[in-house]
């Protein structure tokens, strides 16, 4: 099955931002393209906004003034639906309302042709549930488009429960004619991004709730440390946190209401309060003109230990033991068959997160997760209420002789980063166990939907088999609530295939 025509006509219904933005992007692909919206005089309105945004194209030199003027030609706003009746594709971006999805299709079914495609480009309505209200929900798919539509280059396509293959085929066809980078995926609760990127904020927020530490501080080691491109909280008070909420609310309920997915107090009281973000000034952060920045936590300096000792070979972390001795500090090995620990000078352990807390332990500190210790600019330690202060500042002195910058946090277990990011690939591999999408395309959606440095799985080759598996299980010891229970698929990942290997 091929992608549509370029001659034939496609139909979007909303013209509000991502309306816009969809038809833009048909429009700029070669389609005749119709606009529509149920507010009379908001399509013509619309097409002028796109017209305008073509001539910025022309100005920057990314678009010819012929090309302009033809897909200016080719844009009709349309006053009623009937005007669809030609339309090989129809996609719908009106308000996230199921009724007012199911009313609009059930009229385009009377309109347009029965080889046309539905499409509905819903962020957290189930696909299914509006095509059962259609008499034909196989040709009904979802084409969920990332905000700014025209520029980001993601596409979830979605087949509902009645799909059928030919038409989720041509959707997908269509959406990589367009010059969009498409990933298929079953009908789910937030689709494939919505659905495993709910840890990166819920954790941020938990770390928060329980006093470990302040937003900038959270964000600037997700940054720094985890290399992500935005910390949770500016994030989330760039998309809104009225918005993101409400997806989080979505998914938690379509989940029939899932521990793992449960919504931030924290976050409900912010949205009450009417901080929602940039949008409203004041968010998470202060954004008037005059507000003073906000830092993140950082150690004043201290001395570097003159010597660790390494027992075992650091796992996920092992880059470090070249570091340390590359900046001078004599590193003695001692033989362990596992181990992820240094012995500080004080007799201290600094130990990677393994989602235990330095309160059980004697003499304990612990270091976060960094996407790659060679370039990360700050890490993160946590130490309890009986670690030495010299143990402490031997950790951190050691840190800054590596060029880092040190945030000391609260003694939660899994630090910032190694929960984030355990939490996020456990999730990744249960949708795939449940036939949700491939390891390729979810890794692909969570690069280029959500900005991630890394895909899940890619995370996950990359910290071994049992890293998340093993991080989550002594979380979920210390927190039995179920939110950390890692899933039967990672399960079998980290061990099954570990015992058949070694088996063989």
């Amino acid at each position: 099955m091929t992608a549509l025509d370029l001659s034939s006509p496609v139909g979007v219904a909303g013209a509000g931002t991502m309306g816009q933005g969809i038809a833009q992007v048909a429009l700029v692909a070669g389609h005749p393209v119709r606009l529509y919206d149920a507010v009379p005089g908001r399509a013509g309105d619309a097409a002028a906004a796109i017209g305008a945004r073509l001539d910025r194209l022309v100005a920057k030199g990314r678009m010819t003034a012929a090309d302009r003027d033809a897909a200016r030609a080719r844009l009709l706003p349309a006053e009623e639906l009937t005007e669809f009746a030609d339309c090989t594709l129809v996609v719908e971006a009106v308000q996230e309302r199921l009724e007012a999805k199911q009313e609009l299709f059930r009229a385009l079914e009377d309109i347009v042709d029965g080889d046309c495609l539905l499409a509905t480009n819903t962020s957290s309505l189930s696909v299914t549930a509006i095509g059962g209200a259609l008499r034909g929900a196989a040709r009904l798919v979802g084409l969920h488009f990332f905000n700014p539509a025209p520029l980001l280059p993601l596409v979830e396509v979605v087949s509902g429960f009645a799909t059928d293959v030919t038409s989720a085929t041509r959707a997908y066809e269509t959406a990589r004619a367009w010059g969009k980078t498409p990933v298929a995926c079953a009908d789910t609760p937030g689709f494939i991004v919505n659905r495993i990127a709910r840890p990166f904020y819920a954790e941020a927020f938990a770390v928060y709730e329980a006093q470990a530490a302040d937003p900038a501080t959270i964000d600037a080691v997700l940054r720094e440390s985890g290399g992500f491109r935005m910390g949770a909280f500016e994030l989330t008070d760039l998309i809104g946190q009225d918005v993101n909420e409400s997806v989080t609310h979505s998914v938690w309920k379509a989940f029939f209401q899932d521990v793992r997915f449960t919504p931030s107090l924290a976050q409900r009281r912010l949205v009450e309060s009417g901080h929602l973000g940039r949008k409203t000034g004041h968010g998470w952060y202060d954004y008037a003109d005059d507000a003073e920045r906000a830092e993140p936590h950082t150690a004043e300096p201290a001395d570097r230990p003159a010597y660790v000792v390494a027992e075992g070979n650091l796992g996920p972390a092992a880059e470090l033991l070249s570091m340390i001795r590359e900046a001078g500090i004599q590193v003695r090995e001692e033989d362990e068959d596992h181990g992820t620990r240094l012995v500080l000078p004080s007799g201290g352990q600094l130990v990677l997160a393994d989602g235990q807390t330095s309160v059980e332990f004697r003499d304990v500190v612990y270091f976060d997760l960094a996407l790659d210790y060679r370039r990360a600019t700050r890490i993160a330690l946590s130490a309890g209420h009986d670690t030495h202060p010299r143990t402490l500042g031997e950790a951190i002195g050691l840190f800054q002789a590596l060029g880092k910058q040190v945030s000391v946090i609260g003694d939660v277990p899994g630090m910032i980063v190694a929960r984030t990011v355990a939490r996020i690939v456990d999730l990744a591999h249960d949708a795939v166990a449940k036939g949700v999408a491939t390891e390729e395309d979810i890794d692909t959606a969570m690069r280029l939907g959500v900005n991630y440095p890394l895909g899940p799985f890619e995370w996950s080759r990359r910290l071994g088999r049992d890293f998340a598996y093993d991080l989550l299980d002594d979380l979920h010891l210390r927190d039995p609530s179920g939110r950390y229970a890692p899933s039967l698929a990672l399960y079998r990942h980290a061990y099954a295939t570990e015992k058949r290997e070694g088996a063989s």
